[in-house]
């Protein structure tokens, strides 16, 4: 259902051209464009989901929103990634980007506009598909964006990239991206914006934080040797099941020893396995981990404290020398997010001045999620990145995780909001330069 600022905005809309209205009519704008356009298309991308780095369907469709609105679009950037280019003029490059890929869950929201899709997932398994984290808000609310910095081309001097990324999930796509020349093939950014839509914070909120912002994610593989052999006769053996399992509670100490106490740290094994017989000790255990910091200091140190722990443990545990254990990297990881300080206070107060006070929320944490924006804005690449959160909690009943069958959220408020938020940033930095 619309909302009665909607169908305002939208006689409003109908009497004066978007081109023509003032900034102060941003929100109104957005709003009606929600009414004509932006709702069916948020609908379509929560029907249609697909997985990572097979976005294809809905990288079409985001590079047909785009391209129909006058952009220089590219496709297939980083795989299924999307570039659109508008160039207006002298002045400094502002990149906005929304991520595209959901993940491998059966919708459980029993709403009207429930997915009901199935892929064949990259390792030839087929899968239920759902947007369980919000980046169908995401890709919506950067088409809004879109329309309005067209709209407005009078107001603002300098180049804007918007990007469609793949793979958030698993961060794999900004990398992806990156490799494929995002910032060399591509104009590249002075400034990097984005921003995640979040189940729990209500609704139409922003909050944009001073320097942490997510996470770093590592996934390790730990493969744990023994000698194997039979259970009655352990005296034979080494049990890499008891050296595992002396590795998985040592590990705890990295956070709880070693770290300092005020600093975010999580090293979690998610997965352990090992033999296949009640009265078999086997000759090998798997262990998966998740390692995350909030700063490149507190990374480097629980890394390279689970490759001395293992190592150690299983020394002491009489593990012969060529069978220690092996600690592998299946893929690169990411650094936290880390926004840029300076640029972080001064859109908090574009958000304030333009928005209204009510608006900006303090942050707050919600765990130690990751996101793989971080690379965007990492110091070699000398790109300001500022990444904000928007709330989307459903008008009744508790917000469900993210990542859960049961996730939604209110997509009006939250497209508006963070289709505002990235406009009114993106006209702050570009200001139109006189003459």
């Amino acid at each position: 259902m619309k909302s009665m600022l909607g169908l305002a905005a939208a006689v409003a809309a109908f009497a004066t051209p978007v081109a023509a209205q003032a900034p102060a009519d941003l929100r109104a704008a957005i709003a009606a464009d929600y009414g004509a356009n932006l709702g069916a298309l948020w609908e379509h991308f929560h029907r249609n989901p697909e997985l990572s780095m097979l976005e294809v369907q809905t990288a079409a469709r985001l590079a047909q929103e785009l391209r129909g609105l006058g952009y220089d679009v590219t496709e297939n950037v980083g795989g299924t990634g999307v570039v659109a280019v508008l160039r207006n003029g002298s002045g400094p490059t502002v990149l906005i980007r929304a991520d595209m890929d959901g993940l491998p869950i059966r919708e459980a929201t029993g709403l009207p506009h429930a997915s009901t899709v199935t892929q064949v997932d990259v390792d030839g398994v087929e899968k239920p598909v759902m947007h369980a984290c919000g980046h169908d808000v995401h890709m919506t609310a950067l088409v809004g964006a879109a329309r309005q910095m067209m709209a407005r081309r009078d107001a603002w001097s300098g180049t804007l990239v918007l990007i469609g990324q793949p793979a958030e999930e698993g961060v794999r796509g900004a990398r992806a991206m990156l490799n494929d020349g995002l910032y060399t093939r591509f104009p590249k950014p002075d400034f990097a914006l984005g921003f995640h839509v979040k189940a729990g914070l209500p609704a139409g909120k922003v909050q944009i934080p001073e320097a942490i912002s997510y996470s770093s994610s590592d996934s390790l593989d730990v493969i744990v040797r023994g000698v194997g052999g039979h259970g009655a006769a352990p005296h034979l053996t080494v049990d890499p099941v008891l050296v595992a399992s002396h590795i998985v509670v040592a590990l705890q100490t990295l956070r709880s020893r070693e770290v300092d106490p005020l600093q975010g740290a999580v090293v979690t094994v998610g997965s352990i396995h090992g033999g296949i017989r009640h009265n078999i000790i086997p000759e090998e255990v798997k262990l998966q981990l998740t390692v995350r910091s909030d700063s490149l200091e507190v990374r480097n140190h629980l890394m390279a404290g689970v490759e001395r722990i293992t190592r150690n443990t299983a020394l002491a545990l009489n593990v012969p020398e060529d069978r220690l254990p092996v600690v592998s990297q299946p893929s690169p990881g990411v650094p936290p997010v880390i926004n840029d300080t300076p640029l972080a206070l001064r859109l908090r107060q574009v958000v304030v001045d333009g928005m209204g006070a009510e608006t900006l929320i303090p942050p707050e944490r919600m765990g130690m999620g990751a996101e793989d924006f971080a690379l965007y804005g990492q110091p070699e690449t000398g790109v300001k990145a500022v990444f904000m959160d928007v709330g989307g909690a459903p008008a009744t009943g508790e917000a469900a995780p993210h990542h859960s069958p049961e996730f939604r959220i209110e997509p009006e408020p939250a497209v508006i909001a963070g289709a505002e938020a990235m406009v009114r940033s993106a006209l702050d930095l570009m200001p139109r330069t006189p003459g």
